[in-house]
């Protein structure tokens, strides 16, 4: 079994998969109808991350491929986890980072090794997913990231905003006067008449407004259409504020790792 494992900042999203997405084929496509679905599948909080390695013991795990941007210490936690879990077996084992190409993604950021790990699976996953179109890839999380793909797969650049939770908190922590608001998506009317409703509103539509603005920016770039692809906990609580479609899309980082993992070299070393 390959173990893919996306780290974040809240939470340990994990899958385990059968096989490799990559078709046996000349043109190398991946193999649509594989991504997304998992032999298994789980998440945990991070402060709840022992559990993973309780849900990982006594399964025969031959490949592992980790995504992590939740420090050096939540590394050092998967690290010790997963090696418990395969027990004296070697297993191929990498960490997921940024490159200068791959799975037909180039990534044209200055230093194509500061990008997140994250951002660039969700990349590799949404091209797979919707190949040959331009793409804006969305990730609504503690941080919502909006990236920027053409439809020739080069990755142009992107924006990191503070999410939709950490915008509410921020308010609530560094105003006297505001209380703190829980996430949702029920606000009556963009102008509120009552203090909750219009943080509400005013954290959403900042939300919308950045991710709007970089799709007509990226469009007019482009000449042509670009897709939106929505991803991450919080897309729920923007999507229905868009003025625009969008696909959503569960589990982006998870996908992109089953596809990277069908390009990356650890997988033959056998």
């Amino acid at each position: 079994m390959l173990l893919l494992v996306d780290a974040g900042n809240t939470r340990i999203k994990w899958a385990l998969v059968g096989a490799l997405v990559r078709s046996l084929t000349e043109s190398d496509v991946p193999n649509q109808a594989a991504l997304g679905h998992w032999t298994q599948y789980g998440s945990v909080r991070k402060e709840d991350s022992r559990l993973l390695g309780d849900a990982l013991q006594g399964i025969d795990i031959t490949h592992v491929l980790l995504s992590n941007v939740a420090g050096e210490t939540m590394r050092a936690q998967l690290d010790n986890m997963i090696l418990r879990a395969v027990g004296l077996k070697p297993v191929p084992f990498e960490w997921f980072a940024a490159r200068a190409e791959l799975a037909g993604v180039v990534n044209n950021y200055r230093d194509p090794n500061q990008l997140g790990s994250d951002r660039f699976a969700s990349m590799i996953g949404a091209r797979a997913l919707f190949p040959g179109r331009a793409l804006l890839v969305a990730t609504c999380g503690t941080a919502t990231t909006v990236d920027a793909l053409t439809a020739e797969g080069h990755f142009v650049g992107g924006m990191i905003l503070p999410g939709l939770g950490l915008m509410a908190g921020s308010l609530a922590r560094h105003t006297a006067q505001l209380p703190q608001v829980p996430e949702r998506d029920s606000i009556a009317q963009l102008f509120a008449d009552n203090t909750n409703d219009a943080i509400v509103s005013g954290c959403i539509h900042a939300q919308v407004g950045a991710i709007e603005r970089a799709l007509v920016t990226h469009a007019a770039t482009q000449g042509g259409p670009v897709t939106c692809v929505l991803s991450g906990g919080a897309a729920t609580f923007i999507a229905p504020h868009l003025s625009v479609a969008c696909e959503s899309v569960d589990n982006l980082v998870l996908i992109g790792l089953q596809v990277a993992a069908a390009h990356t070299s650890f997988i033959h070393k056998e």
